[in-house]
C-alpha cells in the first residue's frame, strides 16, 4: 500500500522507493498567468496582457463570469477538442503574433501556435519550483558539483532555462526545429546566453538509446512527452507503447548520485496510478521517494481547480 503520510521517509539506495499518492500539485498563477474562469468545455485564461479562450474537456461545470467577459477575450481557439486536434485562432482587434512574459528570472515569448498552444504550460510551474529546490539542496551538500540535467520533449525551454539559472548543466531535446528555435530565442530574450545548455533537435528515443550506449549519465531527468508525436525523420512516438521502453533506458542514464526524475503525462484516459506503478517498476532499486498524482491550476480567486495532467516524480532525498 502507498505511504500517504505528509512526510514519508526516504528509502535507501538498493531498495524500492517509498511511494506516496495521490499528491495534488497546484499552481495558483503568477504575474503573467491566471485561470480566470472555466465551464461548458472551455477555459478563459490570461497570458500577460491578453485573455484567451481555449477548449478544455475537463471544464465540465458552469462558468462564473458573465458572457460579456468571455466575449471580450483577445483570442479564441475553436476546433477539435483533442489536445493535438486541428482548429484555428480567432482574434479580437490587433493582437500581435508574439508577446513577452516572464517566470522568475526567465523571460519568454507567448505565441499563438498551432493546436491551441501558446508557448508555455503554466501547470508545470509546480515542477519548475520543485526541480530548482532540489538543485539548491544538492548544491548545499556538494557546492562544487554542477548537476547534469536531461530535459526530453523540452518544448520552448522554460524547464531547461530555470535549472540552468541555478547552475545545472542542461541538455535539452526536442524533435521540433521550431521549438528549439523558440527555446533559444527565450534564452536570448532572458539575457542568459552564457548558461550551459545544449539545444539538440532529435528524436528523444533515439537520443536516449545512444546515450545509454555511450555510457553517459545524468543527475536529473525531466520527461514531458506528448500522447502522440513524430521525430525529425518521421519516428513515431505513442505514449502507451513507447513510454515503458524509454523509462527502462532512462533508468540506465541515472547517475549513482542521481537527484530527481519527473514524468508528466497528458493522456487523461490513463491514471496516475498507472504511471506510478510503471515508474515504481523502473526505479525498483533506486531508493528515495516516488510521488504521483495530478497537476492542477487553481482558478483566480481561489475557487475551483482544473486538472491538467498526471505526473510521477522521484527524488533521492
Amino acid at each position: 500500500m502507498p505511504d500517504t503520510a505528509d512526510t514519508p521517509p526516504f528509502a535507501p539506495a538498493g531498495t524500492a522507493p517509498v511511494s506516496t499518492y495521490p499528491l495534488m500539485l497546484e499552481t495558483a498563477g503568477w504575474t503573467d498567468y491566471a485561470l480566470l474562469d472555466m465551464g461548458d468545455g472551455e477555459k478563459l485564461e490570461r497570458y500577460g496582457r491578453f485573455t484567451i479562450v481555449r477548449p478544455e474537456p475537463q471544464a465540465m461545470g458552469r462558468r462564473r463570469l458573465k458572457p460579456a467577459v468571455w466575449d471580450r477575450a483577445d483570442a479564441a481557439f475553436s476546433g477539435d477538442t483533442e489536445e493535438e486536434g486541428p482548429g484555428r485562432w480567432k482574434f479580437s482587434g490587433n493582437v500581435p503574433e508574439i508577446w513577452q512574459m516572464a517566470y522568475g528570472p526567465v523571460k519568454f515569448h507567448g505565441r499563438f501556435m498551432s493546436f491551441r498552444h501558446v508557448g508555455v504550460f503554466p501547470e508545470q510551474a509546480a515542477h519548475w519550483d520543485w526541480v530548482n529546490t532540489k538543485i539548491r539542496q544538492e548544491h548545499e551538500h556538494q557546492p562544487d558539483r554542477p548537476l547534469k540535467v536531461l530535459n526530453l520533449f523540452g518544448y520552448t525551454g522554460l524547464a531547461s532555462l530555470l535549472p540552468a539559472v541555478e547552475g545545472a548543466h542542461v541538455t535539452h531535446i526536442d524533435a521540433s526545429k521550431k521549438a528549439i528555435t523558440y527555446a533559444r530565442e527565450n534564452q536570448e530574450l532572458s539575457g542568459l546566453e552564457d548558461l550551459p545548455i545544449r539545444w539538440i533537435c532529435e528524436d528523444a528515443s533515439k537520443f536516449v538509446a545512444r546515450e545509454v550506449r555511450r555510457g553517459n549519465t545524468y543527475d536529473g531527468i525531466i520527461l514531458d512527452p506528448p500522447k502522440y508525436g513524430r521525430g525529425p525523420k518521421g519516428e513515431i512516438w505513442d505514449l502507451y507503447s513507447s513510454l515503458p521502453g524509454m523509462l527502462a533506458d532512462l533508468q540506465k542514464l541515472l547517475s549513482k548520485d542521481a537527484v530527481f526524475m519527473i514524468l508528466t503525462a497528458y493522456a487523461i484516459r490513463s491514471s496516475f496510478v498507472s504511471i506510478h506503478e510503471l515508474m515504481a517498476e523502473t526505479l525498483q532499486n533506486q531508493g528515495g521517494r516516488l510521488e504521483s498524482g495530478e497537476l492542477l491550476i487553481r482558478e483566480d480567486g481561489g475557487h475551483r481547480a482544473l486538472s491538467t495532467s498526471l505526473f510521477s516524480r522521484w527524488s533521492s532525498r
